[in-house]
Protein backbone atom coordinates (compact mmCIF):
# COMPACT_ATOMS: atom_id res chain seq x y z
CA UNK A 1 0.00 0.00 0.00
CA UNK A 2 2.15 2.88 -1.49
CA UNK A 3 2.00 5.49 -4.06
CA UNK A 4 5.62 6.42 -5.38
CA UNK A 5 7.18 5.52 -8.40
CA UNK A 6 7.47 3.15 -10.41
CA UNK A 7 4.13 2.54 -11.20
CA UNK A 8 2.60 -0.97 -11.82
CA UNK A 9 1.47 -2.44 -14.68
CA UNK A 10 -0.94 -4.97 -16.37
CA UNK A 11 0.54 -7.59 -18.23
CA UNK A 12 -1.40 -8.93 -20.94
CA UNK A 13 -1.28 -12.48 -22.73
CA UNK A 14 -3.01 -15.34 -24.39
CA UNK A 15 -1.78 -18.40 -23.58
CA UNK A 16 -4.66 -20.60 -25.05
CA UNK A 17 -7.39 -20.13 -27.87
CA UNK A 18 -10.72 -17.69 -26.44
CA UNK A 19 -8.43 -17.16 -23.19
CA UNK A 20 -6.56 -13.98 -22.16
CA UNK A 21 -4.49 -13.56 -18.86
CA UNK A 22 -4.12 -10.59 -16.91
CA UNK A 23 -1.38 -10.08 -14.62
CA UNK A 24 -1.04 -7.72 -12.08
CA UNK A 25 2.91 -6.61 -11.71
CA UNK A 26 3.81 -4.26 -8.75
CA UNK A 27 6.42 -6.32 -6.93
CA UNK A 28 8.11 -3.38 -5.52
CA UNK A 29 4.62 -2.69 -3.62
CA UNK A 30 3.22 -6.27 -2.91
CA UNK A 31 0.67 -6.07 -6.08
CA UNK A 32 -0.41 -2.78 -4.77
CA UNK A 33 -3.85 -1.92 -7.41
CA UNK A 34 -2.14 1.68 -8.55
CA UNK A 35 -4.18 4.15 -10.54
CA UNK A 36 -1.88 2.82 -13.56
CA UNK A 37 -3.29 -1.09 -12.72
CA UNK A 38 -6.61 0.19 -12.04
CA UNK A 39 -6.89 2.32 -15.63
CA UNK A 40 -5.56 -0.91 -17.15
CA UNK A 41 -8.76 -2.98 -16.40
CA UNK A 42 -10.99 -0.27 -16.97
CA UNK A 43 -9.67 0.29 -20.30
CA UNK A 44 -8.55 -3.42 -21.05
CA UNK A 45 -11.58 -5.10 -20.41
CA UNK A 46 -14.27 -3.77 -22.46
CA UNK A 47 -11.56 -4.07 -25.35
CA UNK A 48 -11.39 -7.68 -25.12
CA UNK A 49 -13.32 -10.94 -26.69
CA UNK A 50 -11.90 -14.21 -25.05
CA UNK A 51 -14.46 -16.40 -23.96
CA UNK A 52 -12.62 -17.07 -20.57
CA UNK A 53 -10.45 -14.29 -18.94
CA UNK A 54 -7.38 -14.96 -16.17
CA UNK A 55 -7.03 -12.21 -13.90
CA UNK A 56 -3.74 -12.98 -11.71
CA UNK A 57 -0.84 -11.72 -9.42
CA UNK A 58 2.91 -12.07 -10.48
CA UNK A 59 5.59 -13.58 -8.71
CA UNK A 60 4.32 -14.88 -5.04
CA UNK A 61 1.19 -12.41 -4.11
CA UNK A 62 -1.87 -11.37 -6.10
CA UNK A 63 -2.58 -8.13 -4.38
CA UNK A 64 -2.25 -6.15 -1.09
CA UNK A 65 -5.11 -3.73 -2.24
CA UNK A 66 -5.51 0.00 -2.74
CA UNK A 67 -2.24 1.63 -3.02
CA UNK A 68 -2.66 4.99 -0.77
CA UNK A 69 0.36 4.31 1.98
CA UNK A 70 2.55 6.92 1.24
CA UNK A 71 -0.16 9.48 0.37
CA UNK A 72 1.30 12.95 1.40
CA UNK A 73 -0.35 14.66 4.71
CA UNK A 74 -1.62 17.42 2.77
CA UNK A 75 -3.70 15.79 -0.07
CA UNK A 76 -4.29 12.30 1.81
CA UNK A 77 -7.84 12.80 2.34
CA UNK A 78 -9.28 14.04 -1.09
CA UNK A 79 -6.49 11.49 -3.35
CA UNK A 80 -6.92 8.27 -1.12
CA UNK A 81 -10.86 8.86 -1.82
CA UNK A 82 -10.33 9.53 -5.34
CA UNK A 83 -8.39 6.59 -6.04
CA UNK A 84 -10.81 4.09 -4.19
CA UNK A 85 -14.24 5.74 -5.18
CA UNK A 86 -13.34 6.46 -9.41
CA UNK A 87 -10.12 4.17 -10.83
CA UNK A 88 -10.67 1.68 -8.07
CA UNK A 89 -14.39 1.96 -8.84
CA UNK A 90 -13.93 2.22 -12.66
CA UNK A 91 -11.74 -1.05 -12.71
CA UNK A 92 -14.41 -3.54 -10.58
CA UNK A 93 -17.06 -1.85 -13.11
CA UNK A 94 -15.44 -3.32 -16.11
CA UNK A 95 -14.75 -6.67 -14.35
CA UNK A 96 -18.23 -7.31 -13.13
CA UNK A 97 -19.69 -6.00 -17.01
CA UNK A 98 -17.06 -8.72 -18.46
CA UNK A 99 -20.09 -10.73 -20.30
CA UNK A 100 -17.92 -13.98 -20.35
CA UNK A 101 -16.54 -15.66 -17.41
CA UNK A 102 -13.52 -13.86 -15.43
CA UNK A 103 -11.32 -16.41 -13.39
CA UNK A 104 -9.15 -15.25 -10.27
CA UNK A 105 -6.19 -17.49 -10.16
CA UNK A 106 -4.95 -16.10 -6.45
CA UNK A 107 -1.22 -17.14 -6.74
CA UNK A 108 -0.35 -15.47 -3.71
CA UNK A 109 -1.75 -13.37 -0.49
CA UNK A 110 -4.93 -11.48 -1.58
CA UNK A 111 -5.71 -8.49 0.72
CA UNK A 112 -8.35 -5.72 0.93
CA UNK A 113 -9.29 -4.26 -2.56
CA UNK A 114 -7.19 -6.92 -3.98
CA UNK A 115 -9.76 -9.24 -2.45
CA UNK A 116 -12.64 -7.33 -3.93
CA UNK A 117 -11.19 -7.45 -7.16
CA UNK A 118 -10.71 -11.60 -7.21
CA UNK A 119 -14.68 -11.37 -5.53
CA UNK A 120 -15.83 -9.54 -8.77
CA UNK A 121 -14.39 -12.37 -10.71
CA UNK A 122 -17.28 -15.77 -11.74
CA UNK A 123 -14.85 -18.55 -10.20
CA UNK A 124 -11.76 -17.92 -7.79
CA UNK A 125 -8.88 -20.44 -7.27
CA UNK A 126 -6.52 -20.32 -4.80
CA UNK A 127 -2.54 -21.81 -4.34
CA UNK A 128 -3.13 -23.46 -1.17
CA UNK A 129 -0.23 -21.63 0.92
CA UNK A 130 -2.00 -17.91 0.65
CA UNK A 131 -3.64 -15.59 3.12
CA UNK A 132 -7.08 -13.64 2.39
CA UNK A 133 -8.04 -11.22 4.48
CA UNK A 134 -10.39 -7.51 4.76
CA UNK A 135 -8.57 -5.30 6.79
CA UNK A 136 -10.74 -2.11 6.99
CA UNK A 137 -11.01 -2.19 10.92
CA UNK A 138 -7.23 -2.36 11.21
CA UNK A 139 -7.50 0.91 8.69
CA UNK A 140 -10.55 3.12 10.23
CA UNK A 141 -11.70 2.44 6.44
CA UNK A 142 -15.76 2.33 6.00
CA UNK A 143 -16.31 -0.21 2.92
CA UNK A 144 -18.41 0.48 -0.27
CA UNK A 145 -21.87 -1.03 0.53
CA UNK A 146 -21.48 -2.38 -3.49
CA UNK A 147 -18.10 -3.94 -2.17
CA UNK A 148 -19.89 -5.79 1.12
CA UNK A 149 -22.36 -6.65 -1.00
CA UNK A 150 -20.12 -8.64 -3.17
CA UNK A 151 -18.83 -10.75 0.40
CA UNK A 152 -22.75 -10.78 1.77
CA UNK A 153 -23.22 -13.13 -1.59
CA UNK A 154 -20.59 -14.80 -1.48
CA UNK A 155 -20.13 -15.87 2.01
CA UNK A 156 -23.36 -14.63 3.46
CA UNK A 157 -23.76 -12.47 6.40
CA UNK A 158 -21.98 -14.05 9.23
CA UNK A 159 -18.68 -14.93 7.39
CA UNK A 160 -19.05 -10.59 6.08
CA UNK A 161 -19.02 -10.05 9.35
CA UNK A 162 -16.41 -12.15 10.66
CA UNK A 163 -14.10 -10.89 8.21
CA UNK A 164 -14.87 -7.23 8.55
CA UNK A 165 -15.09 -6.85 11.77
CA UNK A 166 -12.67 -9.37 12.83
CA UNK A 167 -10.29 -8.43 10.72
CA UNK A 168 -7.88 -11.08 10.54
CA UNK A 169 -6.29 -13.18 7.97
CA UNK A 170 -7.72 -16.87 6.61
CA UNK A 171 -6.35 -19.61 4.79
CA UNK A 172 -7.04 -21.08 1.54
CA UNK A 173 -8.76 -23.80 2.80
CA UNK A 174 -10.68 -21.74 5.43
CA UNK A 175 -11.57 -19.40 2.26
CA UNK A 176 -12.50 -22.59 0.57
CA UNK A 177 -14.56 -24.29 3.30
CA UNK A 178 -16.25 -20.65 3.74
CA UNK A 179 -17.08 -20.10 -0.31
CA UNK A 180 -14.93 -17.40 -0.25
CA UNK A 181 -12.89 -19.54 -3.40
CA UNK A 182 -13.81 -22.19 -5.31
CA UNK A 183 -10.72 -24.82 -5.57
CA UNK A 184 -7.32 -24.61 -3.75
CA UNK A 185 -4.62 -25.93 -5.39
CA UNK A 186 -1.06 -26.82 -4.79
CA UNK A 187 1.11 -23.80 -5.49
CA UNK A 188 3.41 -24.82 -8.05
CA UNK A 189 0.52 -25.64 -9.73
CA UNK A 190 -2.02 -22.88 -9.67
CA UNK A 191 -1.03 -21.48 -13.58
CA UNK A 192 -1.23 -24.95 -14.71
CA UNK A 193 -4.77 -25.17 -13.17
CA UNK A 194 -6.23 -21.90 -13.73
CA UNK A 195 -5.25 -22.50 -17.81
CA UNK A 196 -6.59 -25.44 -18.05
CA UNK A 197 -9.96 -24.89 -16.54
CA UNK A 198 -10.14 -21.26 -18.45
CA UNK A 199 -9.91 -23.68 -21.47
CA UNK A 200 -12.60 -25.91 -20.14
CA UNK A 201 -15.30 -22.61 -20.03
CA UNK A 202 -14.10 -21.04 -23.10
CA UNK A 203 -14.52 -24.15 -25.32
CA UNK A 204 -18.53 -24.11 -24.03
CA UNK A 205 -21.40 -22.28 -25.56
CA UNK A 206 -20.44 -18.39 -25.85
CA UNK A 207 -24.16 -17.24 -25.74
CA UNK A 208 -25.00 -19.66 -22.97
CA UNK A 209 -22.26 -18.43 -20.91
CA UNK A 210 -22.76 -15.13 -21.50
CA UNK A 211 -26.17 -15.26 -20.96
CA UNK A 212 -26.72 -17.21 -17.69
CA UNK A 213 -23.90 -14.84 -16.41
CA UNK A 214 -26.68 -12.12 -17.42
CA UNK A 215 -28.94 -13.75 -15.42
CA UNK A 216 -27.23 -14.12 -12.09
CA UNK A 217 -25.86 -10.75 -11.93
CA UNK A 218 -29.96 -9.75 -12.61
CA UNK A 219 -30.98 -11.80 -9.80
CA UNK A 220 -28.70 -10.67 -7.42
CA UNK A 221 -28.80 -6.83 -8.34
CA UNK A 222 -32.80 -7.51 -7.69
CA UNK A 223 -32.15 -8.92 -3.91
CA UNK A 224 -29.89 -6.39 -3.11
CA UNK A 225 -31.31 -2.95 -4.34
CA UNK A 226 -31.72 0.03 -1.71
CA UNK A 227 -34.04 2.58 -1.35
CA UNK A 228 -32.61 5.95 -2.30
CA UNK A 229 -32.32 7.08 1.13
CA UNK A 230 -30.64 4.42 2.49
CA UNK A 231 -27.92 4.40 -0.33
CA UNK A 232 -27.01 8.34 -0.07
CA UNK A 233 -26.80 7.72 3.94
CA UNK A 234 -24.44 4.63 3.07
CA UNK A 235 -22.78 6.97 0.33
CA UNK A 236 -22.07 9.56 3.04
CA UNK A 237 -21.10 7.32 5.87
CA UNK A 238 -17.88 6.04 3.43
CA UNK A 239 -17.03 9.46 2.29
CA UNK A 240 -16.85 11.06 5.41
CA UNK A 241 -14.41 8.05 6.74
CA UNK A 242 -11.73 9.49 4.50
CA UNK A 243 -11.02 12.82 5.88
CA UNK A 244 -11.02 10.65 9.56
CA UNK A 245 -8.30 11.26 12.40
CA UNK A 246 -8.73 7.39 12.82
CA UNK A 247 -8.24 6.47 8.84
CA UNK A 248 -5.13 8.62 8.45
CA UNK A 249 -3.87 6.87 11.35
CA UNK A 250 -4.33 3.56 10.25
CA UNK A 251 -2.96 3.41 6.99
CA UNK A 252 -0.02 5.17 8.22
CA UNK A 253 0.77 2.39 11.07
CA UNK A 254 -0.03 -0.47 8.53
CA UNK A 255 2.97 1.71 6.87
CA UNK A 256 4.79 1.90 9.62
CA UNK A 257 4.78 -1.25 11.04
CA UNK A 258 2.94 -0.24 14.04
CA UNK A 259 -0.69 -0.87 16.09
CA UNK A 260 -2.39 2.09 15.50
CA UNK A 261 -4.02 4.40 18.06
CA UNK A 262 -7.75 5.08 17.44
CA UNK A 263 -9.55 7.80 18.91
CA UNK A 264 -12.80 7.56 17.17
CA UNK A 265 -12.47 10.32 15.29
Amino acid sequence: MSSNNPAGKLLIDEPAPHVTRLTISNPDKRGALDQTILDAFASTMGKLDARCVIITGEGSIFSAGYDIGDLPDGVFADEAEKLVAHPFAAAIDAIDAYPYPVLAALNGHTIGGGLELALSCDLRIAAGPIKLGMPPATLGLVYSHTGIRKFIDAIGAPRTRELFLVAGRIDAPTAHLWGLVNEVVVADQIAGRALALATEIAGHAPLAQSGNKRVIRAVLDGQAALAPAVERELLELRRSCFSSEDFREGVRAFAEKRPPEFRGR
